[in-house]
């Protein structure tokens, strides 16, 4: 729906980044909001920064690898909206190490905030979908969706592995008019990408890095990455559904180039 007065969208990780990037456009365009984050006061913020007067916005506060709690999402944004037509699953973290680094804590970490969060969230808002007519739903992947870093196995797996819910889950509703596809950015100047930076003792070196693995010369913004998944959320995207589109500043097309996180 290019209407984006119709559209009410559910938004995790929507406190900060992409996901908070993707809430203040749709919101600009008309459409209702609900941010999702398990950080109450980035949410608190990250709400009072729609400036919204006309109730189109709220903020839920959620721990969305839990199954009740991302019931409890979806049928507050249900409640409050009237209806759900749109799911953009944003949440993510980014942890460090090989298979030897990486512990079972970990690993279950980032799967349950990276995967399983998004598998949690789309399979309750499905049938508010249905009830709807259809929908759409967007993952927020990586260029670590298609190849790898040294030093991020949990990471890399948890976005791979987001390729193939979104493809199972285009295959399975398409007759319904759920559309589900991917979102692959390269690097993006969120707020995770600077806690990865200040993890090197040369943080504006990693910086200069990123920019220059990019054949487009520098990174993202996140309102870059928000125009591509309001594009597929909308009916302009209509016949797009079980693919990615790459937001990476022509990353993936360098031979030789490595990625970067986002």
């Amino acid at each position: 729906m290019n209407n984006y007065t119709q559209l009410s969208a559910l938004i995790t990780g929507g406190a900060s980044g992409i996901g908070l990037a993707t809430a203040q456009l749709l919101h600009q365009r008309g459409a209702r909001v609900a941010i999702v984050d398990v950080q109450s006061d980035q949410g608190a913020a990250a709400l009072a920064s729609l400036n919204d007067t006309n109730n189109r916005a709220i903020f839920l506060q959620a721990n969305l690898a839990i199954p009740e709690e991302a019931d409890r999402a979806v049928a507050e944004t249900v409640s409050t909206f009237g209806h759900l037509n749109a799911v953009v699953n944003s949440a993510g973290i980014q942890r460090y190490g090989n298979a030897e680094q990486t512990s079972l804590e970990l690993w279950n970490e980032v799967m349950a905030v990276n995967l399983t969060a998004a598998f949690l969230v789309s399979r309750a808002a499905i049938p508010h979908l249905r009830q709807h007519g259809g929908g759409s739903i967007v993952h927020v992947g990586s260029v670590q969706s298609h190849v790898s870093q040294r030093g991020a196995m949990a990471y890399v797996t948890s976005k791979h592995a987001l390729l193939g819910l979104t493809r199972s889950m285009a295959v399975d509703y398409s007759a319904e008019r759920i559309r589900v596809n991917c979102v692959c950015p390269g690097t993006v100047d969120t707020p995770m990408f600077r806690w990865t930076m200040s993890l090197d003792p040369h943080p504006n070196s990693v910086l200069e890095a990123c920019k220059a693995m990019h054949p487009i010369g520098r990174i993202a913004q996140p309102a870059e990455v928000a125009e591509v998944i309001a594009f597929l959320l909308s009916d302009a995207a209509s016949f797009v559904t079980g693919t990615t589109i790459d937001v990476d500043g022509g990353v993936l097309a360098l031979v030789g180039g490595a990625p970067s996180t986002d």
